[in-house]
This record gives C-alpha cells, sequence and structure tokens, in this order.
C-alpha cells in the first residue's frame, strides 16, 4: 500500500490528523497490508502509526535533518512476514547522500527511502522503496524519476523491487515516463497497467477533503519490477460520514513474487 496521510496540519479543522488517524490505521489493517509506504508523515504521526501498527517494523527517517525533522517518507512493514535486512535514504537533489539537499527547481526536500527485506517463509529477499515527488518543480520531478530508476538498479540489482509513492504527476508526464521507460533495461512497470484483476475503484488518487476524487487520473503508484506478477490493484475510497482519512486515497496491490 502506499499511502500519503497528508501532514499534521491543525488548520485542516476537522479533517486533521487526530480525527483521522484511526481511520487510516483502521484501513492499513483491514486490507491486511504487509507493505506500507507512506508519504508527508511528521515525526509525531509517525509515532502514531507506530502506536496503532504494533504488528509493524518502521523505517525511515526526517528529509530535513536524516533524523526526525521534516516530513518522511516512512515504510511500515509487518514483522512477522518479512524482517529487515538493509535501509537507507537518499535526497532527491544533486547531491543525494547529503541531508536536506534541496534538488533543481523543488520548492520542497525530497527523498526516497528504501528497505531490504527478507520474506521469512522462503527467505527470499526484495527491495521496497517508498518517496514523494515535489508538488510544484518540474524539472525536479522529472530528474527525481530518472534518479531513482538508477538508484533501484544500482541498490536492488536484479533482485524483485517496489517503488511506491506520491509523484505529483500524472501518468503521461516525464516523472512517471522517466520510470517506465522500455528503452531502459531497469525500468519499472505500473501495477495498474498489468494487474490480473481489473482495476477496482476510482482511477484519480487526490481528493483534497472534497467528496471524491479531483481528477480521473492518478498521482499515486506503485511500481514494480518484471520479478512481480500484480494480482489485484485498487485506489480506497471508503469514507465515514462523509470524510476520508487523508487527502489522498490509498492505492493497494496484491502481489506475487515470480
Amino acid at each position: 500500500m502506499t499511502f500519503n496521510i497528508r501532514y499534521n496540519n491543525p488548520q485542516d479543522s476537522l479533517n486533521s490528523w487526530p480525527y483521522r488517524k484511526d481511520k487510516l490505521c483502521s484501513q492499513v489493517q483491514f486490507y491486511e497490508t504487509d507493505i506500507l509506504g507512506v508519504q508527508e508523515a511528521l515525526n509525531d504521526q509517525v509515532q502514531d502509526l507506530e502506536s496503532c501498527l504494533q504488528k509493524y517494523e518502521r523505517v525511515g527517517v526526517g528529509r530535513d535533518d536524516g533524523k526526525t525533522k521534516g516530513e518522511y517518507s516512512a515504510l511500515f512493514v509487518k514483522k512477522e512476514k518479512f524482517a529487515v535486512l538493509k535501509d537507507g535514504t537518499f535526497w532527491l537533489s544533486e547531491t543525494p547522500t547529503v541531508a536536506g539537499s534541496k534538488g533543481w527547481d523543488a520548492v520542497c526536500v525530497r527523498i526516497c527511502t528504501w528497505a531490504q527485506l527478507k520474506n521469512k517463509a522462503d527467505g527470499k529477499t526484495l527491495f521496497v522503496f517508498n518517496t514523494h515527488f515535489d508538488h510544484v518543480g518540474k524539472i525536479a520531478r522529472s530528474n527525481s524519476g530518472h534518479l531513482i530508476v538508477h538508484y533501484i538498479d544500482s541498490i536492488a540489482g536484479k533482485a524483485p523491487a517496489i517503488l511506491t509513492g506520491d509523484l505529483n504527476s500524472y501518468p503521461q508526464e516525464e516523472a512517471v515516463q522517466a520510470i517506465l521507460d522500455p528503452a531502459n533495461v531497469c525500468k519499472l512497470s505500473d501495477s495498474k497497467s498489468i494487474s490480473v484483476e481489473k482495476h477496482y475503484g476510482p482511477d484519480g488518487t487526490f481528493n483534497a477533503f472534497t467528496n471524491k476524487e479531483t481528477t480521473n487520473k492518478p498521482i499515486d503508484y506503485i511500481f514494480v519490477t518484471k520479478n512481480f506478477q500484480v494480482l489485484k490493484h485498487a485506489t480506497l475510497s471508503q469514507s465515514w460520514q462523509g470524510r476520508f482519512s487523508s487527502d489522498h486515497f490509498p492505492v493497494w496491490t496484491r502481489l506475487r513474487i515470480n
């Protein structure tokens, strides 16, 4: 599951974090999510998620200092199924190893957090990457797409890899196409497009706390390497008395490693 949980902003009134966090956790748990990638999580929200998702191990750091400041692109991994072997974070900038570095025309510091996981059932390993692209800088989004594909190749190699995230980009834009580029041997596939079962739920993934998605195009994605078969794909748009758990819908897949 990939889920932009909306940062803790008191000005959101009845849509602010204290009114949403239990609903959000219930979605993660009801769909029996094994791996969750969240975006926009501030440190207090990460702590809240750790409290309500006690069966999960958390990986990730704040983007501003590589510790606890700023938004996380954290991963939550179900402990009974996976062991975290390695993890790390790189910055979406010209200096990816420099904590807090801002790239190109981006307005905000942006990161990608990753983890190498071992499946406790069969001992096989896979990699998961989770990110959040800039909402303003078009060059930054495009370059972030190219940078992440390069990092997935250098970190994961030929091992199965998943990329989750809010790309702030529609499918036809360069940021997405850089990840899908068929000319690149390191390309990934959009899990929605290769799902065995037809996609379930709305196509759009951003709702802006209105009564429905704002457009029919997604900006939140789950990409996979060729090692995976995608069994199901869904955008989850449950509401509670007309209110959503975030201003984004979570996107969920069921995957099988080939």
